[in-house]
């Protein structure tokens, strides 16, 4: 029996993308680290009444 072309089609995608979850998965992309800003609150305005 011959299968439908968009079944072989999508298989064929299907396939790219699971191949692609396994290569991102084994070898997943660095990540460049970033300092931590924290906002520190400004108490010398503030009033204490």
């Amino acid at each position: 029996m011959r299968r439908s072309p968009f079944l072989l089609i999508l298989l064929v995608v299907l396939g790219a993308i699971a191949v692609g979850l396994l290569g991102l998965g084994a070898f997943p992309p660095a990540v460049t680290p970033q300092p931590v800003e924290r906002s520190l609150p400004n108490e010398r305005f503030t009033t204490g009444r």
